[in-house]
């Protein structure tokens, strides 16, 4: 091959990758054209290398896209996630809800505990998983995502913005029962999980058992229509125990004693 005709060629391929808006393509052809001839692959073999580079740096790309939409607060992993606190059925249901398949199902995840025994990192851990599966997703906190629909309600676009949000496969709903809600956040709440049942997934955590809804929803029978539509599909996992953020304290060794003089 001529070295005019090689400049041609890469050229050419230069521009069809910025026309199929592929830049790992052109980034990668050359050092891969190089190594299959070097090691003999076939045609097929050089091309699914270079467009097994494209999509692998497009799926990446697109989980930072997802993880930054989601707006965490922080970024939690499960496999950060200390689990000798809790039962080995706990553990079990984390592991099978980590392969993403309640999103598939539309299914919800409820984590119930104390203060500290770790909800909100499985909360986000989940919904990483969900974004690393392609799954769009979003969080806030009970009385954030209750401002939000109050002020689409405000407007006139309560129902627009309950639709708007199906398009998020995962709601996660952070720290219901913290803050109690008057009549008319109870009500927006109960929207919420209603518009969510059996068309995407809420992942929701609660410092309250499900017997004390009524305290934080005001009314009982809210509650208990809520709770109806949040666990009919499913998955409730109580995080009992100490608080997980000082445990790792605690373990550590005693201070030293001060020296008297």
């Amino acid at each position: 091959m001529s070295t005019i005709m090689a400049k041609d060629i890469d050229g050419e391929v230069r521009f069809l990758a910025r026309e199929l808006k592929a830049p790992v393509i052109a980034e990668t052809f050359t050092a891969l054209g190089d190594q299959a001839r070097d090691q003999g692959w076939s045609h097929e073999e050089y091309l699914a290398a270079v467009l097994g580079r494209q999509v692998a740096s497009r799926a990446v790309n697109g989980t930072r896209m997802r993880i930054s939409a989601a707006h965490f607060p922080q970024i939690k992993t499960l496999e950060d996630f200390t689990l000798t606190h809790i039962t080995t059925a706990s553990r079990d249901v984390i592991a099978h809800l980590a392969t993403t398949t309640f999103v598939a199902r539309r299914e919800n995840v409820v984590l119930l505990g104390p203060p500290g025994t770790g909800k909100t990192h499985v909360a986000i851990a989940l919904a990483i998983k969900a974004a690393e599966a392609t799954y769009p997703v979003a969080f806030d906190s009970a009385t954030n995502w209750i401002t939000r629909l109050a002020d689409a309600h405000d407007h006139g676009r309560l129902a627009h913005e309950l639709k708007r949000l199906t398009r998020y496969r995962v709601l996660v709903v952070d720290e219901v029962g913290y803050l109690p809600f008057d009549a008319a956040s109870a009500s927006l709440f109960f929207q919420l999980v209603a518009s969510r049942y059996e068309t995407g997934s809420i992942v929701l955590t609660s410092n309250l058992a499900f017997s004390r809804w009524g305290e934080t929803l005001g009314d009982d029978v809210v509650a208990a229509a809520t709770i109806d539509r949040l666990v009919h599909h499913a998955h409730v996992i109580a995080l009992d125990g100490d608080s997980y953020r000082t445990r790792t304290h605690r373990a550590g060794p005693p201070p030293a004693a001060s020296k008297t003089k």
